[in-house]
């Protein structure tokens, strides 16, 4: 698959602007790309801008398609767009809101009811909620809606995938099967992008990372060379160590705050 492009993009709401003339190097398909930075870089903004959810300039190539210049209805058959927390009052079913996205994909290859409750049932199974398909969303935990989220994204097969911190409400065993599932949908040669604060989530299952930092872009590439205590005092404001555990996976240890001055916060 064809490279996402993005270039002097920018996005923001009303008179604020967040993203500020973002170019960065071409974001590949088959492998996941974790957006991080500190709270108010502009990742979720990024995020739903890049799924056509706020008003953005720039441009946004996904192969030969110009998604910029897509009506929205059309862009959502290209991108699938998991927000962090669905609404809270749906009374619909967990199989209905994933039956509803399916019709809503436009995928050519599955007509029918049947094949369509086969296709969701087996997302579900995939995703480990089939146990809850019938049971209404107001109703579900906020892990368990987070869960329903993620195949309601996945059912639809996008070309790019787009999950604003898709484990924010999930507990160890659920943080690991989500992204092992996002994953293996980035394996398949598309678009992933993940907001993800943990940045051992981010290290452990991203090939590639995006660091935001006041709207910009500070540094991207491979977690083991992008991710450093350097940047973790710079970007983040905190005293930090990169190591490598046993198993050769590096991971980061946060020893404390800094202060305003760059020096330890005692």
């Amino acid at each position: 698959m064809a490279p996402l492009l993005i270039s002097d993009f920018e996005a923001g709401y009303r008179n604020r602007p967040v993203i500020r003339r973002l170019t960065p190097p071409p974001i590949e398909g088959g492998m996941v790309t974790a957006l991080v930075g500190p709270n108010g870089a502009g990742k979720s903004t990024l995020l739903r801008s890049l799924a056509g959810l706020l008003p953005a300039k720039g441009s946004v190539r996904l192969g030969e398609d110009e998604l910029q210049r897509m009506p929205l209805g059309e862009r959502t058959s290209h991108v699938a767009f998991m927000p962090q927390s669905l609404p809270q009052r749906v009374a619909l079913t967990v199989l209905e809101t994933v039956l509803s996205a399916l019709r809503a994909s436009r995928m050519s290859t599955i007509s029918g009811a049947k094949q369509f409750h086969h296709r969701a049932m087996a997302v579900l199974e995939q995703v480990g909620i089939a146990d809850i398909a019938l049971e209404r969303l107001d109703r579900l935990s906020g892990g368990q809606r987070q869960l329903a989220s993620l195949a309601q994204a996945l059912v639809r097969e996008p070309r790019m995938l787009l999950l604003d911190e898709p484990t924010s409400s999930l507990d160890l065993r659920h943080q690991v099967l989500v992204m092992s599932l996002i994953h293996q949908f980035a394996v398949g040669g598309r678009i992933v992008l993940v907001v993800l604060h943990d940045l051992n989530l981010a290290v452990r299952w991203a090939e590639n990372v995006l660091v935001l930092h006041q709207g910009r872009l500070h540094v991207s590439g491979d977690p083991r060379t992008a991710i450093t205590p350097d940047l973790l005092a710079s970007v983040y404001g905190v005293r930090a160590r990169v190591e490598t555990c046993s198993q050769g996976r590096i991971q980061v240890l946060v020893d404390g705050p800094l202060g305003s001055n760059g020096m330890d916060h005692v």
